[in-house]
């Protein structure tokens, strides 16, 4: 009817601006608002919907904008550090999991070219809702997000095979050229995305960065965008690889940031409307006319996936117990690839339109469940903590006296420990968080593991030759812990802590040491330089900023007795506000204190 289209849009917005708010509100997430709103709104609920399949095909965009954004974060230097955990644990991780859920087929009834297609298919698992899920808890960046997200672009690779192989399996003899023939394809078309892309697609921004025009540039990202991903779909791979490899390519240019703010609401909008289709392919008749069958399938795919990942991200993977849980919770579940595979499998005749039915029901569940998986994993975790095991401090060097010692290796202790470095003046660095160091050392920093609170460890590394402790740790509870203890057993020696924030500052003053506010040097020099921008003689911005500083040091030290008194405390900003605007008054020649001080002040 007139205004269909229209009609639908105005649905699924507002299926979406209902669902995810109240299912974020309970804690459940995004992913599973949108796939109950796809449910509810589809062929086996309230019908708004009668076919999902266009609407699943159309909202891949989605995806495919998420692995191109994805892409833009990493560069193809990464993607080479990365090789091992992409091919070694990806690799092993479909290996494993095919021919476990393979061998579970075959047990369960199937011969064995149909069960190879059905293990493998189940293997993959999926690319949306796994980074998803890792995004909205913002731990993409953590031990099992990297992980994951390597095990998962792993997978996108592994179709290239997988698809080939069907019809080498199939039942007619003469599907077994095209198969090799789509190998040849895949390859060949990636090596066109990879050499054209460097060798076009930066050329092709900056003729349309000139134009100045913004909506020519965004024409253009979407076009890079959807272009690679019709290439790779054409060539009968994943679309969403395409799109990434897009993305890595430009993720060196100078034009990244601008694309990815680009594609960005594109893809949360598209992203949300791919959940909500994968909601609306769960066939509910299907698992209402068979429950036991589809829960037994569910719960025999997610264990037995959850299981086998879990003792990858342990073993190889070197994830501790915790982030190896996390890792099986987010891979555990089927993937949109498998609706691609089973149907290739049917037509191929492999399987039946029964046994298609019910494994994409099953993998459709399974994906359904797994953000309540994810969030059952992290409150068991988060209410009874995994106790690290103490790892014996590093022998400490036995020759030189170190004149510096620095707590902690993090942003700030690294530039003081560069400084001393560029000045030749011997120091040693203590560091107690194991990520950190490892990181550290990774770029050829001499760093020792230790708790450099403890008086054993502090006389091993030669504190009673050092002349100056700089305590740079993040935590103000561990900073506080530790100051206190150096204090304690060398009071004669200088003490610089690292301090966030005045409240900190004055806890740390009350113990004797010095307080260094990590913020207030670098907002003071920002501060000069708006002034120099707004046309402000430098001499004078500098001395503004000099000026403040010298006040804000007297107020901190005028307020810390009465900080816990909050009207005093208000009280002090209040005078202080008036007196600083008196002396820039009086550098200016104006005001009160300005004309006291002026020519013929004295004859008054």
């Amino acid at each position: 009817m007139h205004g269909q289209g229209l009609e639908l849009a105005l649905v699924f917005l507002l299926a979406a601006v209902i669902a995810v708010p109240v299912f974020r509100r309970f804690g459940l997430g995004a992913v599973l608002g949108y796939l109950v709103a796809g449910v509810v709104l589809g062929p086996s609920g309230l019908r708004v919907i009668a076919d999902a399949e266009p609407v699943l095909t159309a909202s891949e965009i989605g995806v495919v904008m998420m692995l191109f954004v994805i892409g833009l974060e990493l560069s193809l230097p990464r993607l080479k550090v990365m090789r091992r955990p992409v091919f070694g644990i990806g690799g092993l991780q479909v290996l494993l999991c095919g021919v476990a859920l393979a061998g579970l087929s075959m047990l369960g009834g199937l011969g064995t070219k149909a069960a190879i297609v059905v293990g493998f298919g189940l293997a993959l698992s999926s690319t949306a809702v796994g980074l998803q899920l890792l995004a909205e808890r913002k731990t993409l960046t953590a031990p099992h997000g990297r992980l994951g997200f390597a095990i998962l672009l792993f997978q996108d690779l592994a179709a290239i095979p997988l698809l080939a192989a069907i019809p080498l399996l199939g039942v007619a003899g003469d599907e077994a050229g095209p198969g090799w023939t789509g190998v040849v394809q895949a390859l060949a078309a990636i090596a066109i995305l990879v050499l054209g892309g460097r060798l076009l697609l930066r050329h092709v921004f900056r003729i349309v960065a000139r134009s100045q025009m913004p909506e020519v540039f965004t024409g253009a990202a979407l076009l890079t965008v959807l272009g690679s991903a019709w290439l790779m779909q054409h060539a009968g791979l994943s679309a969403g690889l395409g799109a990434f490899i897009a993305g890595v390519l430009l993720a060196d240019s100078e034009f990244r940031h601008e694309l990815e703010s680009q594609i960005e609401p594109f893809k949360g909008l598209l992203l949300g409307l791919f959940f909500m289709a994968v909601g609306m392919s769960i066939d509910l008749g299907r698992v209402l006319s068979e429950p036991g069958l589809i829960l037994a399938l569910v719960a025999t795919l997610m264990l037995l996936k959850f299981a086998l990942i879990y003792l990858l991200g342990a073993i190889p993977g070197g994830l501790d117990k915790k982030e190896a849980l996390r890792l099986g919770a987010v891979l555990a579940l089927g993937g949109e690839f498998a609706f691609v595979v089973f149907a290739e499998a049917v037509r191929a005749g492999l399987l039946d339109l029964a046994m298609r039915d019910r494994l994409v029901a099953t993998v459709g569940v399974s994906m359904a469940l797994t953000p309540l998986l994810v969030i059952a994993v992290s409150r068991k975790l988060s209410r009874k903590p995994v106790p690290a095991a103490e790892r014996e401090p590093d022998p400490m060097p036995d020759d030189g006296r170190p004149q510096v010692l620095i707590a902690g290796f993090g942003r700030f202790g690294q530039i003081v420990a560069r400084v001393l470095a560029m000045h030749r003046t011997p120091f040693i660095v203590i560091e107690h968080d194991v990520e950190q160091l490892e990181f550290s050392r990774r770029f050829d920093n001499t760093i020792y593991y230790g708790d450099p609170g403890k008086p054993d460890l502090l006389r091993a590394a030669g504190a009673e030759h050092v002349r100056v402790f700089v305590v740079a740790i993040d935590d103000p509870g561990e900073s506080l812990r530790v100051a206190r203890s150096i204090r304690h057993l060398y009071p004669q020696a200088r003490v610089l802590v690292q301090a966030r924030d005045r409240r900190v500052s004055w806890e740390l003053m009350d113990i004797g040491v010095e307080p260094v506010r990590e913020l207030l040097h670098s907002s003071l020099h920002t501060g000069a330089q708006v002034l120099m921008a707004l046309g402000v003689p430098e001499a004078a911005a500098r001395q503004t900023a000099a000026r403040f500083a010298e006040h804000d040091e007297r107020l901190l030290h005028a307020q810390q007795p009465i900080r816990h008194d909050e009207d005093a405390l208000r009280q002090t900003v209040k005078d202080a506000r008036r007196e600083l605007e008196e002396l820039l008054d009086a550098d200016a020649g104006q005001g009160v204190l300005g004309t006291a001080s002026g020519p013929g002040a004295g004859d008054r």
